[in-house]
């Protein structure tokens, strides 16, 4: 990638696959002669030489394809592609084209509007003070003057199709063709003229049509980059793919790279379509979609409380056979037997019969889907939805007709493929598309058996109906300490005296702000004890009261409850130690730098037995036909030392740093010369490795990958602070379902997972969730020691702990942590067959470097050593003590069990 295409790569934060296209287009661009009437068959040889893959232009110029999967940023790609041959070519004329309207208006925003998040050309500092000059198909006009035109800054001209297309109702003279007074010519014949005009095509499967082909033929561009999620156009006969794709990034390396959600795929467990008739089965796939749209709204309200957040507000796409399904499919979903009539109001439906204010009114619905304030959560369509729809809230796809097209169904689908918050979050339910296909199961299942399948095994949903047979809620898990505040209220309520109940408020009040204020100390001392000294009391009483001073609403008794304050302050304090388990404050990250490298070792020449080749010269005399043979001199003169020319082959390998190895090298490389030299002279020496140095390379290449070595990146050094807050746990629990004691035996145990549990005397919160039985009946363990063994123990929450692994891209939580007299300890019950992978590996080691930095604060400060320890599930029995398995399972760097 050369300077110009890597700065604009940075400034523009693009992705792998962006960044890929860039590079070759800086590549190709230097090859091409991007002017006008060049020589097809040329430019085409130039092209095939470097990307195989592009066998025709398809067009009467140079034409090239970059597939990008949806969501990947086809739009931003091609503003980098602009600012490229801007900057690097001096090319200052583009035109962009648009299939529908949608896309046109979406374009005109992306390449004008500077202060949209999504603007093309953001951080691009040639277009700071020269911004491109938008030009569209209803502003063209006013640009009819060439002193307008003859600016230096760039000109982007955005088109819909429709606006260049001849083929217009009545036959009429679209007005881009029409003359232009000032110009002194139509607009369309100005632009075609241009010497330097660059095409870009936006969804370019739409221009392959005869008309679309010849229209854009005319505009005679002199290169032209195509792009689109689909290269192929459809046909009776099936679909023909595109011939000049230069670069193709498929749906399945998008969702693989997290770069879009995962599509899953839910049908019906044991379900047997043929027994249903159509209507019936509409139906059963519609209420199993709602159902789990409904779970989906709950996880989503979850992880945005959880993670303090905006919440994304789901909705249900549905797709029909045709207008007359789509009216019927909408009466059923308003029918009061349809889920109580929940859903009468909330429903829409769209498609091209609709006309006037219902169609524009519907439009706006959609425009405005991801908006909280907008209640549609069922949308209704005929084939409407294709590309320049972009909704990132799309989490369930009910598909109630076979899609007619390869391109249709990845269309749909990429409808529901962007992710709301703009990456990864490491949340099934927030990173998920779930597909209803309860009668195309087996299709399914073939088509996640192929290797490139956007559907993997592992993403198929079969429902039970039981499972749905309920809806869902979210419950709240709070702190022993929030608990206790609350039950203070409930009880006040309960006083008949105003003063009374008044007093009481003023004291909870103060009392809950200065237990507001206590997490925030973590700056100002070095343990949770030092909150009793007079200094921190001073500190934490200022807070307080500023928190009081800004409540939103703040009320007539404010002074009162500031005087309320310092009383509240020790027994604040007092409680909040007594519910808190010191955890420190630490983020456990992992260092940019990799160490790799090789094992040391001796070469092994048994192999390197080359011969010297001949040296002879042919002299062939091309007016006689003469051949001669001249034999050599004799006389050599060597460019290199021998052992240069094998290190200078070995370093084009891309695991090969020089500078790092290069002792170890010249080691490798003696030892093939000093082979070489044990059975050949000087002169045939030299003639091997001049002759052979690539097969030398290469053969000492493949012993060098053998003994290849890369470390899991070290860790940061830490900022700790002595304790942070108890945070609190958002669950999903089905509404019928009532709270259950920890104790309490649940069979099958696979619905442990789904079940809330109460009854706790030492946990710092009031409910929880198990994912496993190993994880309940270690809980039991943990609340029948004696309180002298273990004084308090909790479920951390998502947030609780930021100990991050895998290249900091996932978050590490512990299943337990348990205080003790003298130790706090962080606790993981795993499978025993997984104890040694390397996904718990790696968390482990994780989780060690977070107790290594939490002790070496904690015992400076007078506080508590922590220690990770590794369970084995099957370890977990109820006549194991919890001291026993600690001491047998304590994780020191190394699995031993």
């Amino acid at each position: 990638m050369n300077k110009t295409a890597n700065i604009i790569r940075q400034r523009l934060s693009l992705r792998p696959p962006q960044a890929e296209s860039l590079e070759i287009l800086s590549a190709l661009a230097d090859e091409l002669e991007l002017e006008k009437n060049v020589s097809l068959e040329t430019e085409l040889e130039k092209v095939k030489a470097l990307y195989p893959t592009c066998s025709d232009f398809e067009r009467n110029f140079p034409s090239l394809c970059f597939s990008l999967a949806t969501g990947v940023g086809k739009t931003r790609l091609m503003g980098a592609f602009v600012a490229y041959l801007y900057i690097e070519k001096g090319i200052r004329n583009f035109f962009v084209l648009a299939p529908n309207l949608t896309i046109y208006n979406k374009l005109i925003d992306d390449f004008s509007n500077s202060n949209s998040p999504k603007y093309v050309f953001q951080g691009i500092g040639e277009f700071v003070h020269n911004q491109p000059q938008v030009i569209t198909g209803e502003t063209y006009s006013n640009f009819g003057s060439k002193l307008l035109l003859q600016e230096e800054r760039p000109r982007i001209n955005v088109f819909n199709i429709s606006k260049i297309n001849s083929e217009t109702r009545g036959n009429a003279t679209p007005r881009i063709r029409q003359m232009q007074e000032c110009l002194g010519e139509p607009y369309f014949n100005y632009l075609s003229g241009l010497d330097d005009l660059v095409l870009l095509m936006d969804e370019s499967h739409h221009y392959r049509a005869d008309r679309g082909m010849e229209v854009i033929n005319e505009l005679n561009p002199i290169f032209g980059l195509e792009l689109t999620a689909t290269p192929q156009v459809e046909r009776r006969g099936g679909a023909i793919k595109f011939k000049n794709v230069v670069y193709e990034y498929s749906l399945a390396k998008a969702i693989n790279d997290g770069f879009v959600k995962t599509p899953a795929i839910a049908t019906r467990k044991d379900f047997n379509p043929s027994q249903y008739t159509p209507e019936d089965l509409d139906r059963i796939k519609l209420e199993d979609g709602v159902r789990l749209h409904e779970e989906t709204k709950v996880e989503l309200f979850n992880f945005a409380k959880t993670n303090q957040t905006k919440v994304v507000k789901p909705f249900v796409l549905v797709v029909a056979k045709d207008t007359d399904h789509a009216r019927k499919l909408l009466e059923m979903i308003q029918s009061p037997n349809f889920f109580d009539g929940y859903y009468a109001d909330k429903v829409m439906e769209i498609h091209s019969n609709q006309r006037g204010s219902e169609k524009d009114e519907n439009i706006a619905q959609l425009v405005s889907l991801e908006s909280p304030d907008n209640k549609i959560e069922i949308v209704i369509h005929v084939n409407m939805l294709k590309e320049g729809w972009d909704v990132t809230n799309l989490y369930t796809i009910i598909p109630l007709r076979t899609a007619a097209s390869t391109t249709l169904r990845e269309q749909t689908l990429g409808r529901g493929l962007r992710l709301p918050y703009g990456k990864k979050t490491g949340c099934h339910a927030v990173d998920k598309l779930t597909v209803i296909a309860h009668d195309k199961f087996q299709e399914i299942i073939d088509e996640a058996n192929k290797p490139d399948s956007i559907i993997k095994r592992e993403n198929i949903i079969e429902i039970d109906p039981q499972d749905l047979a309920e809806r869902k809620e979210s419950i709240t898990a709070i702190t022993n300490i929030d608990e206790r505040l609350q039950q203070e209220r409930e009880r006040i309520t309960t006083l008949s005296s105003a003063e009374e109940k008044q007093q009481a408020e003023l004291k909870l009040d103060a009392k809950q702000a200065v237990l507001k204020a206590l997490p925030e100390m973590n700056r100002h001392v070095t343990s949770v004890q030092n909150l009793t000294t007079p200094e921190a009391k001073q500190i934490a009483l200022e807070k307080a009261k500023h928190q009081i001073l800004n409540a939103p609403q703040q009320d007539l008794f404010a002074v009162d409850k500031i005087k309320a304050l310092e009383e509240a302050y020790d027994e604040a304090v007092e409680e909040y130690i007594q519910n808190i388990i010191e955890i420190p404050r630490i983020s456990i990250t992992q260092t940019d730098v990799v160490r790799s490298g090789f094992h040391d070792f001796d070469l092994n020449t048994n192999s390197l037995n080359y011969q010297p080749g001949s040296e002879e010269i042919i002299v062939h005399t091309l007016a006689t036909g003469q051949v001669e043979v001249v034999e050599p001199n004799g006389r050599r003169v060597p460019f290199d030392r021998l052992e240069n020319i094998i290190v200078n082959e070995l370093i084009n390998y891309p695991e090969v740093d020089y500078d790092a190895h290069a002792d170890f090298l010249f080691k490798l490389a003696n030892q093939a010369v000093a082979k070489f030299q044990s059975y050949l002279s000087e002169e045939q020496a030299l003639n091997v490795v001049q002759g052979r140095k690539r097969e030398i390379g290469r053969y000492i290449y493949n012993q060098l990958m053998e003994q290849f070595f890369i470390e899991a990146p070290s860790f940061e050094k830490p900022l700790v602070r002595p304790f942070v807050r108890i945070e609190q746990h958002n669950y999903s629990k089905y509404t019928k379902d009532s709270l259950l004691d920890f104790r309490q035996t649940v069979e099958p145990a696979s619905q442990i997972s789904k079940k809330v549990f109460t009854g706790f005397k030492k946990a710092c919160h009031n409910l929880y969730k198990f994912d496993t039985k190993t994880e309940k009946d270690f809980a039991i363990i943990l609340e029948a020691e004696n309180e002298t063994s273990i004084l308090k123990w909790l479920r951390p929450a998502p947030k609780q702990f930021n100990i991050y692994w895998n290249h900091n891209s996932r978050q590490y939580e512990p299943d337990f942590v348990v205080e003790t007299i003298d130790t706090i300890y962080l606790i993981e019950t795993k499978k025993e067959i997984d104890m040694e992978s390397s996904e718990v590996q790696q968390k482990a080691d994780a989780a060690l470097e977070f107790c290594k930095n939490a002790s070496e604060y904690t015992v400076q400060n007078a506080g508590k050593t922590w220690k990770y320890v590794l369970i084995p599930h099957n370890a977990v029995l109820f006549n194991m003590g919890f001291a026993t398995l600690v001491e047998r399972y304590e994780y020191v760097g190394t699995l031993v069990y």
